[in-house]
C-alpha cells in the first residue's frame, strides 16, 4: 500500500486460518486500521490481492455511527447478514402485495425454504438477545438509530458485526465506549467463537484473553506470531536481552526460550481458549521468537517530597450539568499508600469529578467540600486536553512553560524520553495528533514531580508501547494516584482501592479491580445505587 512516496506495506504475505483470533498491533501510524480496510474491501491495495475462500462471509465492525440513522437497531443488526436481510426484505414485499400471484407464491416458497435453512425464523430473537447482551435495552430495539446516543450506537454496530456467525470477523477497536460488563461478555463471546477473528485493539487484557496469534505491523511488513499479546511482548523482550548477551551460548539461549514457551503453554491451559492456544504454543518453533524493533518511551515519575498525613478529604460532593445530575453524595478520604481507581457508568461524570478536584477550567461542584493536605502537590493529566494545545509554539517552547529549568538541552531531554527527537521538537503544538498530545502532557507531568497524580484516561490515543511503559511507571511510582482508565490491565495492576461514582453516592472498596468485578456484595450494591 502506497500513499504518494510513502510506502505503508510492501510485499505482505499472510494467511489467516479458521479457529484463530489474530490481534493486529503496531505503533501509531503503522497502518493497522488501513490494513483492516484493505482486508474488508473498503480500500484497494496499490498492488497485490486479498482472497477469501468461496462461500465465506466476512463481517466488519462499521465505524460510521450515522450510516443507519433511519433504521431501527433490530433492523441494523439484521443488515449485518446481507443475504438473510435481502431474503427477508423480498419476502416482506411479496407478502404485502394485494395482487398475490401464483408466481409470487412459488417465489415466496423458495425464499422461505432458504430463509429457514439460514435460521431466519429465529434471527429476530437472536438479534434482540445479542443487543440485550451488549447493553442495549429492549425499549430501544424499535426506535430509530438517530434517537440513540453514541455509546448505544457503538453497541448496535458491534451486534451487527457479530450477528449470524460470520466465517471471518474484522473488528477495529471493538472495546471503545464499552463498560466492563459488556467487555467481559464480548471477551467470552470471542473466546468461544469458532471461526476467524482479526482485531485491532489497544486493550492488552482484551488481546490476552481473546487472541491465539499476534500480527505485528512493523518495518512495512506484517509478521504473525503464535500466542497472545503478553506472550509476544515478553518473548520479544527476552529475545532482545539474549541478543545483547553475547557471552551466553546458543544452547543456553534456546533452553531459556523453550522454558519460557512451556511456562506460557501451562498458563494457556487455564484460559478460555485453552485447547487452541495450547496446541498453537506446542507447535511453536523457537526460531519464530524474534526481538522487537519497537521504541519504548522512557516514563519515570518522581515526587519532589512525600505527602504528610493529610492528603485529600472529599465530603458530600455534588455536580450537575444543566438538568443532568452527574454525581451526588460523594465522600471519601485518601489514606497513605493508596492508588485509587475511580469508576462510573458515565465517563462524563468522571471527567467532571476530576476537574472539580483540581479546579480545572475553574470548575466547581454545586455543593460539597474538597480539602487537599498542605504538603500535597498534585499534577493533572486531563482527558479533554485541547485547551493546552491551541497555541502556535514549537514543542521545546511549549514544554518550557511548565519547567523551572529553562535550558533547552534539559527540555529536549524530556521530549526525547517521549520519543520526540530532532526536527519533531520543532513541530507546532497546535497540529499534534491525539497520541502526541498525550505524550507531551506526560512530559509535563514528569517535570512537575507531583506527589499525587490525577489522571483522567491517561492511555487514550497512546500506542501499546507507551501504554505498557506508562503502566510500569505507575506501578513503581512511590506517590499517590487518583485515576480512571478503560484499560483492564491498568486498573488491575495499579489500583489497590476502587471507588465507583454513581448519581447516588459511592461504592468504596479496598481491593483490586478483578476482586471488585467478582464481589457479589458489590454487584448487589451497584444494582441499588444505579436504580435509586
Amino acid at each position: 500500500m502506497r500513499f504518494g512516496k510513502r510506502i505503508l506495506f510492501d510485499e505482505v504475505n499472510v494467511v489467516f486460518s479458521t479457529g484463530n483470533c489474530y490481534g493486529i498491533i503496531g505503533a501509531n501510524g503503522a497502518g493497522k486500521s488501513t490494513f483492516l480496510k484493505i482486508l474488508s474491501g473498503e480500500m484497494d491495495p496499490t498492488t497485490g490481492q486479498i482472497s477469501l475462500e468461496p462461500g465465506t462471509r466476512m463481517s466488519v465492525l462499521k465505524q460510521d455511527h450515522f450510516a443507519f440513522d433511519e433504521f431501527t437497531p433490530l433492523n441494523t443488526v439484521f443488515m449485518g447478514h446481507k443475504k438473510l436481510y435481502q431474503i427477508k426484505s423480498e419476502l416482506d414485499v411479496i407478502y404485502l402485495k394485494e395482487d398475490f400471484s401464483d408466481e409470487d407464491g412459488i417465489r415466496a416458497g423458495e425464499l422461505s425454504a432458504e430463509f429457514d435453512e439460514m435460521g431466519g425464523w429465529t434471527a429476530e430473537s437472536d438479534a434482540a438477545e445479542m443487543l440485550s447482551n451488549l447493553g442495549v435495552s429492549v425499549d430501544l430495539h424499535h426506535k430509530q438509530m438517530k434517537e440513540l446516543n453514541t455509546n448505544q450506537k457503538v453497541r448496535v454496530l458491534l451486534a451487527q458485526a457479530l450477528f449470524g456467525n460470520p466465517e471471518v470477523l474484522i473488528l477495529d477497536e471493538p472495546t471503545n465506549d464499552l463498560d466492563a460488563d459488556t467487555i467481559f461478555w464480548l471477551e467470552n463471546f470471542l473466546a468461544d467463537f469458532k471461526n476467524t477473528v482479526i482485531v485491532v485493539s489497544h486493550d492488552r487484557h482484551f488481546l490476552d484473553v481473546v487472541c491465539t496469534h499476534i500480527g505485528d505491523v512493523d518495518r512495512m511488513k506484517i509478521s504473525l506470531f503464535t500466542g497472545n499479546y503478553t506472550f509476544w511482548y515478553e518473548s520479544s523482550q527476552l529475545a532482545t536481552r539474549q541478543m545483547a548477551d553475547k557471552n551466553k551460548k546458543a544452547e543456553q539461549k534456546r533452553k531459556e526460550l523453550m522454558d519460557f514457551i512451556q511456562r506460557f503453554s501451562a498458563n494457556a491451559s487455564k484460559a478460555k481458549q485453552a485447547t487452541s492456544r495450547k496446541k498453537a504454543l506446542e507447535k511453536l518453533n523457537v526460531d519464530e521468537i524474534q526481538p522487537s524493533t519497537r521504541k519504548y518511551p522512557g516514563i519515570v515519575f518522581k515526587q519532589t517530597r512525600e505527602v504528610g498525613d493529610q492528603i485529600l478529604s472529599v465530603r458530600d460532593l455534588k455536580f450537575s450539568l444543566g438538568d443532568e445530575l452527574l454525581f451526588d453524595k460523594i465522600s471519601f478520604t485518601v489514606e497513605k499508600g493508596q492508588k485509587i481507581a475511580f469508576l462510573s457508568k458515565n465517563s462524563l461524570a468522571l471527567t467532571k469529578f476530576f476537574e472539580c478536584l483540581v479546579a480545572e477550567h475553574g470548575i466547581k461542584p454545586v455543593s460539597g467540600i474538597i480539602e487537599w493536605g498542605i504538603t500535597v502537590k498534585h499534577s493533572f493529566l486531563p482527558n479533554e486536553n485541547s485547551r493546552y494545545f491551541n497555541v502556535d509554539m514549537n514543542l521545546v517552547d511549549w514544554l518550557r512553560q511548565y519547567s523551572q529549568e529553562k535550558d533547552e538541552t534539559f527540555i529536549r531531554g524530556f521530549l526525547g524520553r517521549m520519543l520526540f527527537s530532532g526536527e519533531e521538537t520543532q513541530k507546532s503544538s497546535n497540529v499534534l495528533s491525539g497520541g502526541e498530545k498525550v505524550r507531551c502532557l506526560l512530559s509535563k507531568v514528569m517535570l512537575e514531580e507531583g506527589n499525587i497524580l490525577v489522571l483522567d484516561e491517561p492511555t487514550s490515543h497512546l500506542d501499546l508501547e507507551a501504554i505498557t511503559k506508562l503502566n510500569e511507571s505507575l506501578i513503581e511510582f512511590a506517590g499517590h494516584i487518583l485515576f480512571t482508565s478503560s484499560d483492564h490491565q491498568f486498573l488491575q495492576t495499579v489500583a489497590n482501592r476502587i471507588i465507583e461514582i454513581t448519581p447516588n453516592g459511592t461504592i468504596d472498596k479496598l481491593m483490586s479491580y478483578d476482586e471488585y468485578l467478582q464481589d457479589n456484595d458489590v454487584k448487589e450494591l451497584r444494582k441499588t445505587m444505579y436504580a435509586i
